[in-house]
């Protein structure tokens, strides 16, 4: 058995920005005893354009940071760096668990839609790697998966316009050629964090009949089941504590990240932090 002391450790999350604040809320929702440190590396986002040795590079010192904290299982609630990087994270971390975003959400589509047609809207990066159609291929080979880069939905995100007729005219000219394919997915994936809070647009652009997959319910599941088998999971009463950093701009960070956690936050609750 761990000792006490390994389960009061903290959960370590990163992204190269706020999205992965989505992954972060549902963690605190399905594990609301445990402590959390967040590290968002706002200084060299967006890691969706940057080459696969900068990702792995960027990812692996925010990693050491967070290991340098004292963390209990490191989870990367970042699409891209999940895609690119999430070997090379899990050799660094050795023993300890790491979880990405992207084996969880195919997980989740393929139970959704078996056999199905799968779309992924995800970062460039993400898409070049093609992270999600392998790991939705390993679990369904009758499958078919279509991956789109959305780089204007991240901007989207980030600027507040989520819902409304811009959002939804962005979202429909990104599909357009898919119907041009006569592509009918049968589930939208989101692949990449920013993007549940596009979830209501994109709704009221698509099928009723399509099923929207977030990633970030399913990976905090299995983060939850990952602390039960190693009987690391908190056992402390009350709500665990909540530590942020970035690597730049608090104000921004702050002001931007409210969104994504669904709570308000000042620009002194956010650590500055040098990888």
């Amino acid at each position: 058995m761990n000792a006490p002391h390994n389960r009061r450790l903290p959960i370590g999350v990163f992204d190269s920005g706020v999205g992965g604040l989505t992954v972060l809320r549902a963690l605190r929702e399905a594990l609301p005893q445990e402590d959390l440190i967040y590290l968002g590396d706002t200084a060299r986002l967006p890691y969706g354009t940057k080459s696969k040795s900068s990702i792995v590079r960027y990812a692996s010192q925010a990693t050491a940071q967070l290991q340098g904290r004292g963390i209990k299982l490191l989870v990367v609630a970042c699409n891209t760096a999940s895609a690119v990087a999430l070997d090379a994270l899990q050799e660094q971390m050795q023993p300890l668990p790491v979880i990405g975003v992207v084996e969880p959400g195919a997980t989740a589509a393929v139970a959704a839609r078996p056999g199905g047609r799968h779309l992924v809207l995800a970062t460039e990066a993400t898409v070049r790697y093609g992270a999600y159609r392998k790991a939705i291929l390993r679990r369904d080979d009758h499958a078919e998966v279509r991956e789109l880069a959305c780089e204007l939905m991240v901007s989207l995100a980030e600027e507040g316009w989520t819902d409304g007729g811009i959002a939804e005219a962005i979202i429909r000219r990104y599909l357009e050629p898919l119907a041009e394919l006569d592509f009918r997915p049968d589930s939208i994936i989101l692949g990449c964090t920013h993007f549940p809070l596009l979830r209501p647009a994109l709704e009221r652009v698509v099928a009723d009949a399509t099923a929207i997959v977030d990633s970030a319910g399913t990976t905090a599941r299995v983060a939850a089941a990952s602390l039960a088998d190693d009987e690391l999971l908190n056992e402390q009463q009350g709500p665990g504590r909540l530590q942020l950093m970035a690597t730049d701009g608090a104000s921004r960070f702050a002001r931007i990240g409210g969104r994504f956690i669904g709570e308000d936050l000042a620009a002194s609750d956010i650590e500055l932090v040098d990888l």
